[in-house]
């Protein structure tokens, strides 16, 4: 549950703190006090869309902070594992700042994480039910997530078992479309790869083919300069000059010396080997230089290759391996397309196998839903008799969705989402004999405040939340019907924390915890300060929610009175 909420630099609040505490809180004040902007803040510390609008003026960040105490078996204990988060003592908490420039800044026990993780784990928190969700249960596409959070875990685990095989289904159909979708262009890939593959093959080419020829025409290119070079070097070792004969003359000249110094023995290894070593590549030369030869036909079958080469490498790779790596790929493909009627046939029987699969999956989905949708407006309808809607009757219309990924089936069109192949719509009859039709045009706002409230009451012991905050749900209402709205409140909060503003007296009276919210003044500043009321407070407080501005002692009797009838209403409803 929540226990203290902290708000600072948040549109008119400076600076705030706000203890909470089981069962039911009651937050009251004149309009425009700061009530709905606590909700507010709520709402963005477990993941709502911020603003700088939010950031006090003047400021350079607004902060909340909100500190939960959660039990070990609470799914949110899994979300924090997964996201490498400690939970110490069930202590949980959660931190929002967002700053002038607009940026959020999210933390969970004092670790930062990203918006979504802080999201995914305040809405396993807290569920907030403002005046908005009166208009959400008025579109159609949310009756489903209501029907299927009724149902319970065993729905969840066929949808997870169905979730896999829409996976399935949709990655088949799609394979199967595509290459259903793309005949001619596949006929016109397929002539030009052909052409692309002969045109390789023709020219035989083998690895390296072209370093190969490269080099060998610069030789062929070169060949005078390359005699040249190498017969001059011939005769500087062995020519007129005769190089090598002074160096044999080196040679012998160290011998000498050497058989007087032996210290000179390492020198003479040194030179001799210098010496055969040069008597080597003379050699070595004249047979190079005399294996050579200008061949002008062969340089021109070369430079021929090569254009040919050259223009397959701007076609198809930077180099002759690139080339024959193209030339296998598009082998491989040309052998897939050739068998695109076979693959084909493939496609469609994975198809037609995870549409039987989905179907059946999706079947288990629908019963569940039909026994989960006649239960649930049986207890609608209980819970509205005593909302004084007794002649209402509501019902869980399922039908196909119409829409969606679409399979053809023996000549009919069958419709599937992530969530199945059901359209579930809430029907309702508010007076009897009239029949039954879309909650939009029959359900007046009182009414559907009602309507929501009974959902509440029901789905709260489905859901994981630990704390509900209702945002001015009573909006409309008055009278008994006002009092029977304070009673399913209360009746709310023995299971879960409950928050709630409201501007009904029975309500306020109902309350295990009354917060007053006040706004003032403070050096041209505009504060609001949040006060526990004791007992007496209550009372005046009340009979203002009675009476408005002027307070009498007759609405001062009409607040005790509703008081003790409130305490009466707790002990019945305990």
């Amino acid at each position: 549950m929540l226990e203290e909420l902290s708000i600072k630099n948040f549109a008119i609040i400076e600076s705030l703190t706000v203890p909470f505490s089981e069962g039911l809180t009651v937050l009251t004040g004149e309009t425009g006090a700061g009530k709905s902007i606590i909700i507010d803040a709520i709402g963005l510390l477990i993941g709502g869309r911020g603003s700088v609008e939010y950031v006090r003026h003047g400021e350079k960040r607004a902060e909340i902070e909100g500190l939960f105490y959660v039990s070990s078996d609470h799914p949110a204990k899994d979300k924090l594992i997964e996201a490498g988060i400690e939970l110490e003592e069930g202590m949980l908490v959660l931190r929002r700042d967002i700053t002038d420039q607009g940026k959020s800044i999210c933390r969970i026990n004092g670790k930062l994480v990203t918006l979504a993780i802080l999201r995914e784990m305040g809405q396993s928190l807290v569920d907030i039910h403002g005046q908005h969700e009166h208009q959400e249960l008025m579109q159609t596409e949310k009756h489903l997530f209501m029907l299927d959070s009724y149902a319970g875990s065993d729905l969840r685990e066929a949808r997870q078992d169905y979730k896999e095989r829409y996976k399935t289904f949709v990655s088949w159909k799609k394979k199967w479309s595509q290459l259903k979708e793309s005949d001619q262009d596949t006929a016109n890939r397929l002539d030009f790869i052909k052409y692309q593959l002969n045109e390789i093959e023709q020219a035989e080419l083998r690895p390296g083919e072209d370093e190969e020829l490269e080099k060998e025409s610069y030789v062929l290119a070169n060949s005078e300069k390359l005699y040249r070079s190498l017969h001059e070097a011939y005769e500087s070792l062995y020519g007129e000059g005769r190089s090598l004969d002074w160096a044999g003359m080196a040679v012998s000249n160290i011998e000498d010396a050497a058989s007087i110094d032996e210290s000179l023995q390492k020198l003479l290894e040194s030179v001799n080997s210098a010496y055969f070593a040069l008597e080597e590549a003379t050699y070595s030369l004249r047979e190079h230089a005399d294996s050579l030869a200008f061949d002008p036909e062969r340089l021109n079958d070369i430079e021929k290759r090569l254009d040919e080469i050259r223009q397959l490498k701007r076609k198809y790779g930077s180099s002759v391996d690139e080339v024959l790596e193209y030339a296998a790929k598009i082998e491989e493909e040309i052998e897939s397309l050739d068998n695109k009627d076979e693959r084909l046939e493939m496609y469609e029987k994975k198809m037609h196998q995870s549409f039987l699969d989905l179907s059946a999956d999706a079947q288990t989905l629908t019963d569940i839903r039909v026994q989960a949708g006649l239960a649930l407006a049986e207890e609608v309808q209980r819970e509205l008799q005593s909302l004084f809607m007794k002649s209402a009757q509501l019902k869980v219309e399922m039908t196909d969705l119409s829409r969606g990924q679409e399979y053809q089936d023996k000549h009919k069109s069958v419709f599937f989402n992530e969530n199945g192949r059901d359209k579930v719509e809430f029907l309702l009859s508010t007076n009897s004999g009239e029949p039954l039709k879309p909650l939009a045009k029959v359900a007046s706002g009182g009414e559907i405040s009602r309507i929501m409230l009974a959902m509440k009451t029901i789905l709260s012991g489905f859901q994981s939340v630990t704390s509900l905050i209702f945002d001015e749900v009573d909006t409309g209402v008055s009278g008994r019907v006002a009092q029977a709205i304070a009673e399913k409140i209360y009746r709310v909060s023995r299971g879960s924390q409950v928050l709630c503003i409201s501007h009904l007296p029975q309500v306020a009276a109902m309350a295990d915890n009354h917060l007053y919210i006040e706004k003032k003044e403070n050096d041209n500043r505009v504060i609001t300060t949040v006060t526990p009321l004791p007992e007496q407070e209550k009372i005046d407080e009340i009979a203002r929610m009675i009476s408005g501005v002027e307070v009498t002692e007759l609405t001062k009797e009409n607040a005790n009175e509703i008081l003790s009838m409130a305490e009466k209403m707790k002990v019945l409803n305990k």
